[in-house]
């Protein structure tokens, strides 16, 4: 039997459960496993500025690609404890990523040793699994344990600790021998499926709610196909963004208090009927429940059980991967058609894109200061069907989901559930390191941006190219609006005059210069015909340099984003509404009045 350290036997099981790259920070109690690391080859690392940002790259990088697992290391102590928010934001999205930390020696756990702490307890809310490894012999199964945690069921993250002393001793350790776990997910049954065919075939006007899930089960193509032989509109929701493109006939928009179409809640506002598949019912796409559950009959399938009947009771529900439910209802239904029992659903999904082509919201604004509105207009133009956005959270994520277009599955990537401000950054580099060639576009408003700026310097150290669009208004625009309910505006102000840039005026911050100061491009634009030309040039500039490209849009200070306090059906739109085609220039659907 081969004999090596039991951190060397770590990185060549991660080799063998096909990791191609780690985020992260070394440190003295990690050393082991980079010295290993190291040696093995064969696994890229991508040093991280803070280990927070390292935990969200992996994030991005799993969210990219099906099957993807990304991989986080840092030291002892407060290398984990950064960790943290990024292990709650994959639990919370069901997003798997390792997490793996070094630890002081046994022997001194309990003994208040340097940078020592109990991360497996801290983690554990946030994880499906962390552990620390007391036995240096337990590694292999720790490792292997790990991968089929979190590929199993409800995908999410797992952490393993590793004291100094475990990682530095010898063990057997066949990697020839090493074979992965099987996967387990739940599966839908034939008679569970055709139950909720039957209460589908009874609606008049059905909707498809298709979550995270779906994506996750890289199914979205068999989710279009099942649409398509029903002729019933889907509804995307954040999460499941891109599984149905934007401009298919049977996309209805997206639902919700924030991030939703005037028309997608329009359309759910009107049904009868909601397949929920591989979604959770977050309260920001319900709103409240009595609107929400008023007159429908609802099927909801997960793939974990306990999500049924979590946020309100289904007439149905059906725990299995979004994939193998599918699959089932795409046999059902192609039975049916063949049958020529299917019902007619065109007249209904007709509705959907004549309420499309009537609700929309307007882009184009020639104010200066910017209106952000405009700023999503330019992009749309600059920016085709193969881009995938990555963000996370504020006005700028909302109006973003509001007025973008995405067409395919992982091209939206927004940390739903959690939203820590800073991610946006960190994860974009990731999903840029998962996808070299591709066209990937960040979108932040300017605190998100702060948050984890100096992450810019990975880009450039690494040549991780990528375009990150900056709406500045100064503000903590999000916080604002809400603080309107409370009439105050009260330490939500960013801005402040700059001595060493007094051409801007009140917006503070140079972003222009700390990005260049940190080895990446910047533009800055200040007049609407300024924007499409500057996202061309930061494009090109990102290929010719391979760094990161900013492109900062100076905003009026104040625009309230459309959005609702309580329920789907009251949705305050705050700002003057597209009435003429000229006013939406690139909606999905030219504007019908």
């Amino acid at each position: 039997m081969p004999r090596m350290t039991a951190a060397r036997a770590a990185v060549e099981i991660l080799k063998l459960e096909g990791v191609e790259v780690a985020f992260g920070v070394p440190g003295a109690a990690i050393n082991p496993f980079y010295a290993a690391l190291k040696a093995a080859g064969g696994i890229g690392h991508t040093l991280a500025r803070h280990v927070e940002g390292a935990s969200h790259m992996a994030e991005g990088y799993t969210r990219a690609r099906a099957g993807n697992i990304g991989v986080c290391v840092g030291t002892s102590g407060p290398a984990g404890t950064d960790m943290i928010t990024g292990l709650y934001s994959a639990i919370a999205d069901s997003v798997p990523i390792l997490c793996i930390t070094g630890q002081a020696p046994v022997a001194r756990l309990h003994k208040e040793d340097f940078q020592a702490v109990d991360i497996a307890s801290i983690a554990g809310p946030v994880t499906k699994a962390a552990t620390t490894v007391l036995e240096a012999a337990q590694v292999p199964g720790v490792f292997q344990q790990a991968f089929h945690l979190m590929r199993s069921g409800r995908p999410g993250p797992v952490l393993i600790d590793l004291p100094i002393d475990v990682q530095l001793t010898e063990i057997d350790f066949d990697p020839e021998a090493y074979q992965s776990l099987p996967v387990y997910k739940p599966a839908a049954n034939r008679v569970q499926i055709e139950k909720a065919v039957a209460l589908l075939q009874r609606s008049e006007r059905p909707l498809i709610v298709a979550g995270g899930g779906v994506i996750n089960a890289d199914a979205a193509e068999l989710l279009r196909e099942f649409a398509e032989l029903t002729g019933v509109p889907v509804v995307p929701t954040l999460m499941g963004w891109g599984v149905i493109p934007d401009d298919h006939a049977l996309n209805a928009g997206l639902v919700g208090l924030q991030t939703s179409h005037r028309y997608g809640n329009e359309t759910f506002l009107a049904s009868d009927f909601v397949l929920g598949i591989g979604n959770r019912w977050a309260n920001r796409h319900t709103g409240g429940l009595d609107v929400y559950t008023a007159g429908r009959t609802f099927v909801h399938v997960d793939v974990e059980p306990t999500q049924l009947g979590r946020i309100f009771a289904p007439d149905l529900g059906i725990a299995s991967d979004a994939g193998a439910a599918l699959e089932l209802f795409v046999e059902v239904a192609r039975e049916l058609r063949d049958a020529g029992t299917l019902k007619d659903r065109t007249a209904w999904a007709a509705a959907a894109q004549e309420r499309r082509a009537r609700l929309q919201r307007r882009t184009h604004f020639d104010d200066v200061p910017l209106k952000p509105q405009r700023v999503y207009e330019e992009m749309n133009r600059a920016f085709g069907p193969e881009t995938r956005y990555v963000t996370t959270i504020g006005l700028s994520q909302i109006a973003g989901a509001q007025l973008l277009h995405v067409y395919r599955p992982r091209h939206w990537i927004n940390c739903g559930q959690a939203g820590p401000l800073g991610w946006t950054i960190p994860a974009a580099l990731g999903v840029a390191t998962a996808d070299p060639g591709g066209q990937v576009v960040a979108l932040s408003g300017d605190y998100d941006f702060q948050f984890m700026i100096e992450e810019l310097a990975v880009g450039a150290q690494h040549r991780i190219p990528y375009v990150h669009v900056l709406v500045n208004n100064s503000y903590l625009g999000l916080i604002r609006q809400a603080q309107r309910a409370f009439d105050i505006d009260y330490q939500v102000n960013l801005e402040f005059e700059n001595v060493n840039a007094p051409e801007l005026g009140v917006y503070g911050v140079d972003h222009v210069k700390v990005v260049e100061g940190l080895g990446c491009k910047a533009i800055r634009v200040t007049e609407p015909e300024g924007l499409l030309p500057a996202f061309e040039e930061a494009k090109k500039l990102a290929a010719e340099f391979r760094v990161p490209v900013v492109v900062e849009a100076i905003l009026e200070r104040v625009t309230n984003i459309s959005m609702a306090a309580a329920d789907i059906d009251k949705v305050n739109e705050f700002e003057e509404l597209a009435t003429l085609p000229e006013h939406a220039p690139t909606a999905i659907r030219p504007l019908v009045p």
